[in-house]
């Protein structure tokens, strides 16, 4: 009986407290309350609206792709959904020529220039992490400053000019070899392990370069992983600074092949440095610049679900502890 009325009395002490915490259904916050029906459904259909959005141009890219030239002039240029599909426009693509080239330009520079990225950002932030490295307030004010103040388009070519960097893949890759983002959120990173770590690895006789890659780098593979994934998007997307440093459009990675595509209506194909010229390509322009899209985007969503579950972990906390 005794122990009847103790739990009576537990349960009405914990209803009381939930009373005077929250206090009645009437006055609770909007935001602890249950959803009305027309806000759940409201919900779905701008949950639904905003997939559609990204997925109706995506399938029609893929379609258009996928479908044979006569269907594509019959269609207007357009296809929902290839009645015939065809990979066709992919061998012709991938037989040879301009789209082939660019994308073995496009591979290797954005795995070279990942590499680059990377290391030079674990080291710089690294550094920059560590309170007994004298020249850490400097350095740090120098690389804020770059990114509070940009250099412009003209000094920046002016300086690869002067370096001797033009018409070569190093311009692609060493001007815009850190970021200035990516190294804050690394420093953070490397600022929130613990202390102990460190005071453990000099008292046993550590050097900086046995604790950054004995200790600090397998400790950190979330924020790596996340960095890298953006050094490569970066790279892999980008298409300007090929156009301006690169005279000849033979070298071209593919993103800047597929600009000038896209937006200028050049042709695929062909080997000439001078134009992108294919006859083949006339027959269905529409199937050719989608197929180049899709084999565009193809690499970053096979990569990305891969390093998605690293996303919380490595940029909030280095974005938390800078």
């Amino acid at each position: 009986m005794s122990a009847t009325v103790v739990n009576r009395a537990d349960r009405a002490g914990r209803t009381g407290l939930v009373h005077r915490v929250l206090g009645p259904a009437e006055e609770r916050p909007a935001w602890q309350e249950r959803p009305r029906l027309a806000t759940r459904v409201g919900k779905v259909v701008a949950l639904v609206g905003v997939c559609a959005l990204v997925a109706v141009p995506l399938l029609v890219v893929v379609a258009t792709s996928l479908a044979s030239p006569d269907e594509v002039v019959e269609n207007g240029g357009w296809v929902l959904w290839p009645t015939d599909p065809t990979l066709a426009t992919y061998r012709d693509i991938l037989s040879g020529g301009t789209i082939t080239h660019s994308l073995l330009v496009s591979v290797g520079v954005t795995v070279g220039g990942t590499l680059i990225s990377l290391f030079g950002t674990i080291t710089l932030a690294y550094a920059l992490s560590r309170d007994h490295f004298s020249l850490r307030r400097p350095l740090l004010l120098m690389v804020l400053f770059t990114f509070l103040f940009p250099p412009s388009m003209l000094p920046s070519y002016l300086v690869v000019k002067n370096l001797g960097l033009l018409d070569t893949y190093w311009a692609l890759t060493l001007p815009v070899a850190i970021n200035v983002f990516n190294l804050v959120i690394m420093r953070g990173f490397f600022q929130g392990l613990p202390k102990e770590l460190y005071d453990a690895a000099r008292i046993d006789g550590a050097g900086e370069l046995t604790v950054l890659t004995r200790i600090v780098l397998p400790l950190s593979r979330p924020v790596i992983a996340v960095i890298g994934l953006f050094y490569a998007v970066g790279y892999w997307n980008s298409f300007f600074h090929a156009i301006l440093y690169l005279n000849d459009s033979g070298d071209w990675p593919l993103q800047a092949v597929l600009q000038t595509v896209v937006t200028q209506g050049a042709a695929l194909g062909g080997n000439s440095s001078d134009a992108l010229a294919d006859t083949g390509a006339l027959a269905a322009p529409q199937s050719y610049q989608m197929a180049t899209v899709v084999i565009a985007i193809l690499p970053i969503l096979v990569v990305y679900p891969f390093v998605q579950r690293y996303f919380t972990k490595g940029v909030l906390t280095g974005a938390i502890k800078s």
